[in-house]
């Protein structure tokens, strides 16, 4: 079941709801980034249409859902007419994508993965709608695309960041979607990074069903602990709360995916992944009107020129929580430049991500 809203007055009294779907990945040349991301705001106010956004969960999850939403709020604001459906499930994809499709929405974006398969399924009928995936892997025919940040980077800083706070030479991690690329990109750098620093530490990560799922993430994050784990990291939706209520009940350190995460455990957020889907989908949007995005894969990352896709961040003022160490914050900033500039590359191997220790 999922929960659809207008939000145009044109959408509100049509008869059944709109879905779309829009997930991006881009691998585009840093000029192209650059030009992208310093146009968009011109742009956006130059060129509207019709927009809507289907989410996996609730926009009030704090996390990954509420970041999308954000992100369709920014195109509203520019004056792009726009539509939503929240809690969409797997076996409603194809159909949503398809009503919104139907009623005339230029672009229909999916806000996760999981949408690609039906969205590959469906633009096929549909070749004048343009669909976006974000945190996608791929594209297909001349309309369905994939946007996403790179993972690996983000996951490699906080798997160095978990070894060097660790004391007990034990780190964990608790994701879903085993084998999703994104995934599998974050997670087993998040091990690389960790063997990094200690080649002997050890890593065990456990994969949960449901990104949504609190308690199950609470728990398997509980064990990590119970298992002598004094750091969990996690890629989920609002199940990322799980891992932070664990970390607090357990008083060990763990990550968040918004700077709301911090509040709820000032002292054992060590830092979040803020990923910023509004400027991602909204440098798509230009190229979508520009006929330049159907069918490709593109991933921002810090040596994409004029792209701040995501960043680790704590508060609005700092990086880092307050106990995390002046040096080891210097080591991180370290890499982060090293990734900007090019000059460190992260590869990671399915074995790499692999569940267990």
């Amino acid at each position: 079941m999922c929960t659809t809203t207008f939000e145009s007055m044109s959408d509100a009294f049509s008869p059944r709801g709109h879905f779309r779907f829009w997930h991006f990945r881009f691998h585009a040349t840093a000029a192209t980034a650059m030009v992208l991301i310093l146009a968009s705001t011109a742009a956006l106010a130059a060129d509207t249409g019709k927009v809507a956004m289907l989410l996996p969960g609730s926009i009030n999850d704090q996390s990954w859902n509420a970041v999308g939403y954000k992100g369709l709020m920014k195109l509203k604001a520019s004056g792009w007419d726009t539509a939503y459906s929240e809690n969409v499930q797997a076996a409603d994809e194809v159909e949503a994508l398809r009503d919104y499709a139907k009623r005339g929405y230029d672009l229909v974006i999916g806000h996760t993965g999981r949408f690609l398969s039906a969205a590959t399924r469906v633009g096929r009928d549909f070749p004048k709608t343009t669909f976006v995936v974000g945190s996608g892997s791929g594209g297909a025919g001349g309309n369905v695309a994939s946007v996403d940040y790179d993972n690996t980077q983000f996951g490699y800083m906080i798997g160095v960041l978990a070894a060097k706070m660790s004391k007990t030479g034990k780190i964990g991690s608790v994701n879903a979607l085993e084998g999703l690329p994104n995934v599998l990109a974050q997670v087993g750098a998040y091990r690389l990074g960790a063997r990094s620093v200690n080649p002997k530490i050890q890593v065990k990560v456990i994969y949960i069903k449901d990104m949504e799922d609190a308690a199950a993430a609470r728990e398997a994050a509980l064990a990590l602990a119970d298992w002598g784990a004094d750091f969990v990291s996690g890629k989920l939706n609002a199940a990322q709360v799980g891992i932070i209520q664990a970390a607090k009940d357990r008083k060990i350190f763990c990550n968040g995916r918004s700077t709301d995460h911090s509040g709820i455990a000032p002292n054992n957020v060590a830092t979040n992944i803020v990923e910023k889907w509004d400027e991602m989908y909204a440098a798509a949007q230009v190229d979508e009107k520009a006929g330049k995005l159907g069918g490709k894969d593109v991933l921002y990352g810090g040596d994409t020129p004029g792209s701040t896709v995501a960043s680790l961040r704590y508060s609005n003022g700092s990086k880092f929580n307050p106990a995390i160490p002046t040096a080891i914050a210097a080591d991180l900033d370290v890499l982060e430049k090293q990734f900007a500039a090019g000059k460190l590359k992260v590869k990671v191997t399915k074995e790499d991500a692999h569940g267990g220790v």
